[in-house]
């Protein structure tokens, strides 16, 4: 977390707060510099999900609330997913009762719809799926159903955090951690006011709700404001600039090595930022890339590679292979990127 969301997580610290007073004054305050209806700060996208879920599913009905995931009678709870888009949050969205209903095609799309349809979701980051975002959002709209998108990974770019939005989806998501620097535990809710509203009913602090659990304390509301403030104050060709830097250092370190080769990797939607992807002969560097990583996990200080290295094609289009590692850059500390370079370097030269 940048300096600012630290300090401004630190005085929150201090003072006892009104958290619902709090939290429609963070949402009032991020809706204009997020250019939508209305937002809310949530215990992570998964979290957002969970809550939007359930804002579709009880809207206008706050008997719902207390019924739901056991207690579905009378309520819609059909939500609609390309089959391509299915994914390991699945159960952010079961969680308040609903069952997803697959589709292939925009036709399959077209005549899913029926009475029990509470919503269409969609996986911003499928790197597969037939229908568009515009088309999943036209044609919901047609059948007045709302549609959620998950963007959690997907900034940068800065215009992301409204992009979707003004494309007409009804809800999205994004993760306050990762390209936002916000608190890890952190998510934003973005959207129609009417189901945001909703989704505040279904969330923490209020007692018998789905949400419950899903606590936001006041220190992590006060730090992803702050986060999204840092956040919009940067420029998307600068960061890329510093991180390919990054990649850069690391690559020029690695380069005597025989066989090795890098290059940089920027996935089209999810961490779209440059990784650095170092390939290398197996029959002169002797070690596959798991090993690489299992050895930069257990030196001092320990060091994380991607947790593609050395397995199948990792998420975002991130390639894969028992001789691929994969370095992600964008988190690192000033001067960590050298220390990752030498280490990675003496892991491979031993190798030899």
């Amino acid at each position: 977390m940048p300096d600012e969301v630290q300090a401004a997580i630190a005085l929150a610290s201090l003072q006892p707060v009104h958290l619902l007073e709090l939290q429609d004054a963070a949402g009032d305050y991020l809706a204009k510099r997020l250019k939508c209806e209305a937002a809310l700060v949530t215990s992570g996208a998964a979290g957002a999900l969970t809550i939007g879920t359930a804002a579709c599913i009880t809207h206008g009905n706050k008997d719902a609330i207390l019924n739901i995931p056991v207690d579905m009678t009378g309520l819609k709870n059909e939500v609609l997913v390309q089959k391509a888009h299915r994914y390991d949050y699945d159960h952010a969205l079961r969680n308040c009762g609903i069952r997803f209903v697959e589709v292939a095609t925009l036709d399959e799309y077209e005549i899913a719809f029926n009475v029990n349809t509470v919503m269409g979701h969609f996986f911003n980051a499928a790197e597969e799926g037939k229908c568009s975002r515009e088309d999943w959002v036209r044609v919901a709209h047609q059948h007045g159903v709302p549609c959620f998108n998950d963007a959690a990974a997907d900034v940068p770019p800065i215009a992301n955090l409204w992009n979707y939005t003004q494309m007409g989806f009804d809800l999205v998501t994004f993760s306050g951690g990762k390209g936002l620097r916000g608190p890890q535990c952190t998510g934003l809710l973005l959207g129609r006011k009417d189901l945001i509203s909703a989704a505040k009913l279904n969330n923490s602090p209020f007692s018998n709700t789905v949400g419950r659990g899903m606590k936001v304390a006041k220190e992590e509301i006060v730090g992803l404001v702050a986060a999204v403030d840092w956040f919009l104050a940067q420029d998307d060709a600068e960061m890329e600039a510093e991180y390919q830097k990054r990649a850069d250092l690391i690559a020029v370190r690695l380069k005597t090595l025989p066989t090795v080769e890098t290059k940089t990797f920027i996935p089209a939607v999810a961490n779209h930022v440059p990784h650095l992807l170092i390939v290398y002969d197996q029959n002169r560097i002797k070690i596959p890339a798991a090993e690489v990583q299992k050895k930069m996990r257990e030196g001092k200080p320990r060091i994380e590679l991607n947790p593609g290295t050395g397995g199948q094609p990792a998420s975002a289009g991130l390639p894969g292979g028992p001789n691929t590692i994969i370095v992600g850059v964008w988190m690192l500390q000033p001067g960590e990127d050298a220390i990752v370079a030498e280490r990675l370097y003496d892991v491979l030269r031993a190798a030899m």
